[in-house]
């Protein structure tokens, strides 16, 4: 079977499931584990405009994009598109392959800001962060547009959505991705996918990503078989899990996805780790504790293997519960199938920890 693309502009990426940016998550580490596991395309953290453009060590990190992290895009967020263009233009500069504008974060803090969701409720300057981007960035790079379905359920919000995905659209931006929960809804409640639906059926032949409720392999084979969409961004459901990708390549080609053994599952920890150290010194243990907690949910015990993890404070402690629970003797055992493993990823991310990068006021994971 040919591999299924998905075409960002003059990018071409051989799949049709990215990974989402995610505040406090998708940093370098994230996006390594991802991409050894089959990621194609990742997401940078979403970043303020301001931050892009203030010299810094901020500054710095955000435009060090190293060779083996390629194709990556670099999403910005801000409230005034006089900001856009410049932090587009230097991002581009930098080496990230795709430029991805956020209107969708629904945090109380970012709204109150005039950031991210606040957007979808002033059409005019939403398209004048697009129009300040492509005049910056447009010709080479592709342009893309992070939109949830609006503000509310209103038919003042819905014509409020489709003014800007029009007119970005019109605009010339390469792909436009819909969550289609409202900033109101946040979280709360089943993602509408038939909304997914009807954006497609309007935009045809343009190219649409899907969002939300993407916890396994099968819910993104559902969301494209579903809703049309010519691919998916997932959030939550890689935290913890770069083996989605993997497992999604498997579903496409006419095989079962098979969940990651214990010795697979020890490896993308330890990676995990290793980047983190390398990126964060002595603050890398901390950040890939956070992601270790969301790991525990593929393990054979995982409100066991959470726990163990919640509890630790140092590198030694991670590879500690390593020795513990992932012992080399065990590396072949697998936990339940993949269908499961999307439950129990839900339940054991409720637990509600989660890092703030710093780079932006905390978004959303999509």
């Amino acid at each position: 079977m040919p591999t299924r693309t998905l075409q960002l502009g003059s990018l071409e990426i051989p799949a049709v499931a990215v990974q989402a940016a995610l505040s406090g998550y998708s940093d370098l580490a994230m996006r390594r584990v991802a991409r050894a596991y089959g990621a194609r395309y990742a997401l940078h953290e979403v970043v303020l405009d301001r931050a892009v453009t203030t010299k810094g060590k901020l500054q710095r990190e955000i435009l060090d994009v190293p060779e083996d992290d390629h194709p990556v895009g670099g999403q910005i967020m801000g409230s005034d598109p006089a900001g856009f263009g410049p932090a587009a233009r230097m991002m581009a500069d930098a080496g990230y392959d795709v430029i991805d504008l956020n209107f969708g974060c629904p945090v109380p803090k970012v709204l109150g800001r005039c950031r991210g969701g606040y957007l979808l409720s002033t059409p005019d300057t939403a398209l004048s962060m697009v129009d300040e981007v492509l005049d910056a960035v447009g010709v080479d790079r592709p342009v893309t547009v992070k939109m949830r379905r609006g503000l509310d359920l209103s038919a003042e919000s819905e014509r409020a959505f489709f003014t800007i995905l029009d007119g970005a659209l019109a605009r010339g931006v390469a792909a436009v991705t819909v969550h289609p929960r409202t900033v109101v809804q946040r979280y709360e409640g089943p993602s509408d996918w038939s909304f997914l639906a009807r954006v497609k059926a309007h935009v045809g032949d343009r190219t649409l990503l899907g969002s939300g409720d993407l916890f396994g392999p099968h819910d993104v084979i559902r969301m494209l078989d579903e809703t049309g969409v010519d691919g998916v961004t997932v959030a939550r459901g890689c935290i913890g899990n770069p083996f989605v990708f993997r497992q999604v390549d498997d579903l496409l080609a006419g095989r079962e996805p098979e969940a990651p053994r214990l010795g697979e599952q020890r490896a993308a920890i330890e990676m995990h780790l290793r980047e983190a150290c390398a990126l964060y010194g002595a603050r890398g243990a901390s950040r890939a504790r956070t992601h270790a907690i969301k790991y525990a949910a593929l393990h054979p015990d995982p409100l066991a293997a959470r726990d163990a993890f919640v509890r630790t404070r140092t590198e030694d402690d991670l590879r500690a519960v390593l020795d513990a629970l992932y012992p080399l003797d065990r590396a072949e055992e697998r936990a339940a199938d993949v269908a499961s493993l999307s439950t129990a990823a839900q339940e054991v991310r409720s637990c509600g920890i989660g890092p703030s990068s710093g780079r932006a006021d905390p978004p959303s994971l999509s």
